[in-house]
């Protein structure tokens, strides 16, 4: 009887975290702190994936998005820097619900909203976590200097932007308040 009860439960949390990773879109986090940036992904809105890979030799934004939130003006210079810079600099939008709910949207919304209002064209992923429980990988690897090798990164708010170097490696973490055509940014794209 205690190895049907001990079997049912070992059943129960494998499926329990299968149904959880599926609906969070999460992967399982790093064990090995010398990942590159380089070997991550993460899901496109639009369905594909994204591989940091195809973006070898450019200047890499990484900004956690939202369409309901006081900083989301800022599509409007995101796309801007992103048509400016585009021979050196991709711009991704990376959709995220856990700030007050200012992202509830499901891909087509939120894919609609950013190009009926912003024409945004630069890469936007999957809804994902950026902090907490079921970070995204991308997003541990952005915050952890373990894993990024440079520096920790608290992710406060919607629209705080993360800058990465042609060559992968971490340059700097931006607040939601600064500009993205701001020289803080813009003078690091050399």
């Amino acid at each position: 009887m205690k190895i049907f009860i001990i079997g049912g439960f070992i059943v129960a949390a494998v499926a329990f975290f299968a149904y959880r990773r599926q609906i969070t879109g999460s992967a399982i986090p790093f064990a090995d702190s010398e990942t590159p940036f380089y070997a991550l992904s993460v899901g496109a809105l639009n369905g594909g994936v994204i591989n940091m890979s195809d973006y070898k030799g450019k200047y890499v934004l990484c900004v956690n998005v939202a369409s309901r939130c006081g900083y989301t003006y800022q599509y409007k210079a995101l796309q801007e820097l992103y048509s400016i810079y585009s021979d050196k600099l991709i711009v991704l939008g990376f959709p995220c619900n856990q700030f007050l709910g200012q992202e509830p949207g499901n891909a087509k919304d939120i894919e609609e909203f950013c190009s009926n209002n912003y024409g945004v064209t630069f890469p936007l992923s999957e809804k994902i976590r950026v902090k907490g429980r079921d970070q995204h990988p991308v997003y541990q690897w952005l915050t952890k200097k373990t894993l990024n090798g440079v520096s920790d990164a608290e992710i406060k708010w919607n629209f705080y932007k993360i800058l990465i170097s042609p060559e992968g490696k971490w340059i700097g973490a931006f607040p939601s308040s600064v500009d993205p055509l701001s020289t803080e940014i813009t003078s690091q794209l050399k």
